[in-house]
């Protein structure tokens, strides 16, 4: 996925340990957990202590369906795995008709894509608690989707794997061990996923399914842009059947390649949030070239979905969304969408692909710059001289990451000097309050500091700035990076209350300023363990010895009452 957010830009790299090479080979089980660091100021969570039946499956999978097809009758959702899974009859309609192709995409022989539909009503999970700290640590495009399933599809098996992550390559892969000899090895599969360690970004981890063994591991926000995410080498990589380099990430180039003189465009549109339509021939074409661009996305989007009105009305503007669309009745029923990308059949290996053309809004206000040429010949030698797929994933990825960093360098290096100084952090005051984020004062410091300095692009940077800060992706990375400092603030605040002396301060205060002081200090802990702020180790149990001193300097029965956990 090489258009992502900026919000994932710049992060830490995690250092892969390197004993993992001296393990015994006879010590792990055959689901193997091999746990890395998580990241700064990061502890390793350990799984729930207690697991009920299927939930282990659960972190993964919602249920696993079967579709079939009757003349008379249509789609019609055959099996439900596990049987206690609940779907609405929304969602099963939803599912019945986003599993089958649309007639006119001539779909022959087995065929994989995916979907994603609204979840018809929240449903509370055992593992609420567990799920939130694994969030925590994955990056933003692989968060579970609180509002959404994904559909795997295997067509024409019609086997469908519903989740909330987006693991897109991962469940495909799955999908071929599990669709040719589902019939008779449905519920032992589903007993073997449920036997799987949980999904817990920053590990590597060993998942045995009918025999196979598949080895994976879970990225984190914390794991460097474009670095390798699994360990390649272990002594127990013999027991390994499959190893996936990647969880998520689709053939890039190969989604691209139609339209690869416009992908400077792309990812305007897709930075902007613009709505945008991808017309395709088939299903696993829209639904993969849909992940490419990355957004609000409907990998494949049919006339039977749920939210069709609601993207086909002409009486409001279309939603900030990407659809994927195979059906040529939507070349006129969508014509009023100001992007549209059509994708044709792609030719031989060593031909260039006919460029297919895109429509972009007249008076939308992005670069308008001459393509950059360098990656356009980088990508055409590659063809001619029959490069590997993932040499020219590579350069696309690269491409998109340079030119993301160039743009989101200045918005961070101006919303850093929003931070207050650190100096201005006592103890005995609340923590001060971040600057206001003024567009103007932004804009005045492109003039020296702007995206010239990293990107040999010429064209209208500051009108590219001005349509984002007015767009919903901004919106969303400003939010993330201010609580981010926010919860840095009141990081700093505790540790500052940490290096206090507070029982030598607290000497001359009353009694009830000294039980405020206590309440006060013990809800800061409360806040720093739910938010998990980002705080030195041992700041916590150092502020709880403080605490512990002032509360040991009170009368008993004040002690007595101080003690006791508080009710949440």
């Amino acid at each position: 996925m090489a258009l992502r957010g900026p919000e994932e830009l710049g992060e830490q790299v995690v250092e892969e340990p390197e004993d993992l090479d001296d393990q015994d080979a006879s010590s792990v089980s055959p689901a193997e957990e091999i746990t890395l660091p998580v990241g700064p100021g990061g502890e390793d969570e350990s799984e729930p202590p207690l697991l009920l039946p299927w939930d282990r499956f659960s972190a993964w999978l919602h249920c696993i369906c079967v579709v079939g097809f009757d003349l008379e009758l249509g789609q019609a959702v055959e099996v439900i795995y596990p049987h206690h899974s609940k779907l609405s009859e929304k969602e099963k309609t939803s599912i019945c008709y986003l599993s089958f192709p649309d007639s006119n995409s001539g779909c022959l022989g087995d065929t994989q894509f995916c979907f994603r539909f609204r979840q018809g009503s929240n449903r509370k999970s055992s593992l609420g608690c567990f799920l939130e700290t694994a969030d925590r640590d994955a990056p933003v495009s692989l968060k579970r989707d609180q509002g959404h399933y994904y559909g795997y599809v295997y067509f024409r098996q019609s086997l469908v794997l519903i989740s909330r992550l987006p693991y897109v390559t991962f469940f495909h892969s799955l999908l071929k061990i599990l669709a040719p000899e589902y019939f008779d090895k449905l519920e032992p599969s589903c007993n073997d996923i449920d036997r799987w360690p949980m999904p817990h970004p920053g590990r590597v981890l060993s998942l045995p399914i009918m025999g196979v063994v598949i080895k994976v591991r879970i990225p984190t926000c914390y794991d460097k842009p474009g670095t390798s995410q699994l360990v390649q080498s272990t002594q127990t990589d013999s027991q390994v059947s499959i190893v996936l380099p990647t969880i998520y990430e689709v053939d890039l180039f190969r989604c691209f390649h139609p339209v690869f003189f416009h992908i400077q465009m792309l990812w305007e549109l897709v930075l902007l949030g613009e709505p945008l339509v991808v017309m395709a021939p088939s299903p696993a074409e829209s639904s993969d070239t849909v992940l490419a661009l990355v957004s609000d996305f409907r990998p494949y989007f049919t006339i039977h979905d749920s939210e069709f009105k609601e993207y086909t009305t002409r009486t409001q503007a279309p939603p900030s969304v990407i659809l994927g669309v195979t059906n040529p009745f939507f070349a006129k029923t969508l014509q009023h969408w100001p992007h549209i990308v059509r994708i044709g059949d792609m030719k031989q290996a060593g031909e260039m692909a006919k460029q297919m053309k895109v429509r972009k809004l007249k008076n939308l206000k992005t670069l308008d710059c001459k393509t950059d040429e360098d990656i356009i010949k980088q990508l055409q030698k590659g063809v001619q001289q029959k490069r590997p797929s993932a040499a020219q994933n590579a350069i696309l990825r690269r491409y998109f990451l340079e030119l993301t960093q160039s743009f989101i360098i200045p918005l961070e290096r101006y919303v850093a000097s929003l931070m207050p100084l650190q100096k201005s952090i006592t103890p005995w005051k609340s923590p001060p309050q971040l600057r206001p984020f003024l567009q103007e004062e932004f804009m005045k410091t492109l003039e020296k500091a702007g995206p010239q300095l990293t990107s040999r692009l010429k064209g209208d940077w500051i009108g590219l700035y001005r349509q984002f800060l007015r767009c919903p992706n901004f919106d969303g990375w400003f939010r993330n990076r201010k609580r981010e400092m926010s919860q840095k603030l009141e990081a700093l605040h505790l540790e500052a209350l940490c290096e206090e002396d507070l029982q030598l301060k607290t000497q001359e205060h009353t009694e009830v300023e000294k039980v405020d002081l206590v309440l006060k200090l013990k809800d800061k802990l409360t806040q720093a363990e739910k938010n998990h702020l980002p705080v030195r180790p041992g700041t916590v149990s150092k502020l709880q010895a403080h605490i512990e001193g002032i509360i040991l300097g009170l009368p008993e029965d004040l002690q007595g009452i101080l003690h006791k956990p508080s009710t949440p």
